[in-house]
């Protein structure tokens, strides 16, 4: 079959690429907040970029399988077990009918992503298998997953090519990050000392956090007369800075339209950093623009590609230059016939 849930977890949901298309009609994107480690759990175990996955915040489920599976655990390192043993992140890995897949303290990072070879049986919800609790839509019921809830997968039986190659370098979330931002679109209602503030100071994430939004604790950023404006668009990493003056990024479960002006956007390919914050991390913002932002975009989406490629069609990378070989010499005197004599001895690989 597939998978049962012997105990739900803080926050686990059913997550995508997101449901695209529908802001306009004041329905949100949903889908995975780190969209690095999402894809990434995809690639390993040969998925679409865009197969639903369970995304885990802080405190995982404990998952009973119903049928053997390939599966993928990525993004921040909540102490994956696999029948209370360690379970290897960023690795494909079979697993058998019976095993038990539970997680222990957080290590790093805030949300771990688990994927599963072929994909869950759920039913699109308008594009998405997206989850949206706040509009009781998509995933599971629409609602997290509980005790006693079972999924079962699309294609049981898929097994990728190449299962011992796929295996990625873990990710590294230390809770201190520093995110590019491209400033606007109501830059022009801060102040130059603002300004200034926002991309010098150091920002804590509050308690206030969850798939909507960061509240982040830290210096006041000046407006020119106040916070507010006539309510427009909310793209995913817009910064609103309220009359209170400290910001608030948006995520994937974020309003389509707020009347709070944006001091500035975090770029696409940093977002995964912003992600992976709990309540006490730290950001800090520095000024980038619009062609740094697409180039560091498509490059991310190369990268995407090529690990397609070494998994799916065997084409590993290059092997390491060997280091050179430097002879290792030594010199030794010894006596014949009462006199010495200096021999050098070389040894050769």
């Amino acid at each position: 079959m597939g998978i049962m849930f012997l105990k739900g977890g803080l926050m686990t949901t059913v997550q995508d690429a997101g449901r695209r298309g529908y802001q306009r009609f004041g329905l949100g994107v949903s889908g995975a907040v780190d969209v690095h480690a999402y894809v990434y759990a995809n690639i390993l175990v040969g998925n679409t970029h865009n197969e639903a996955v369970l995304e885990v915040t802080l405190l995982g489920p404990t998952i009973e399988f119903t049928s053997p599976a390939v599966i993928a655990v990525t993004g921040g390192d909540l102490s994956p077990l696999l029948n209370n043993a360690p379970l290897p992140m960023y690795r494909a890995l079979q697993v058998q009918k019976g095993d038990i897949l539970s997680f222990g303290a957080p290590k790093s990072g805030c949300r771990a992503y688990i994927s599963f070879a072929g994909g869950l049986a759920i039913t699109p919800i308008m594009g998405s298998r997206s989850t949206y609790i706040k509009a009781n839509l998509g995933g599971y019921e629409g609602r997290k997953l509980e005790k006693g809830d079972e999924i079962a997968f699309r294609k049981p039986g898929t097994c990728p090519p190449n299962l011992p190659w796929r295996v990625m370098e873990p990710e590294d979330f230390p809770g201190s990050y520093t995110v590019r931002v491209l400033m606007g679109p109501q830059d022009d209602r801060f102040t130059e000392k603002g300004i200034a503030t926002f991309l010098s100071a150091s920002y804590s994430i509050s308690n206030e956090f969850d798939r909507m939004g960061y509240r982040l604790q830290g210096p006041k950023i000046e407006h020119v007369t106040d916070g507010n404006i006539i309510t427009d668009g909310i793209t995913f990493g817009a910064i609103q800075v309220p009359d209170g003056g400290e910001p608030i990024i948006m995520l994937s479960d974020r309003q389509t339209t707020g009347g709070y002006a944006k001091i500035a956007s975090v770029i696409n390919v940093d977002m995964p950093m912003v992600a992976q914050c709990k309540a006490g991390d730290t950001l800090r913002f520095v000024k980038t623009d619009i062609v740094t932002a697409q180039d560091a975009f498509i490059a991310q989406k190369q990268k995407y590609k090529a690990l397609c490629d070494q998994f799916d069609l065997g084409i590993l990378p290059p092997p390491p230059e060997p280091e050179p070989f430097e002879p290792e010499t030594s010199v030794y005197r010894l006596m014949e016939d009462g006199k010495f004599h200096d021999v050098t001895v070389t040894r050769i690989e």
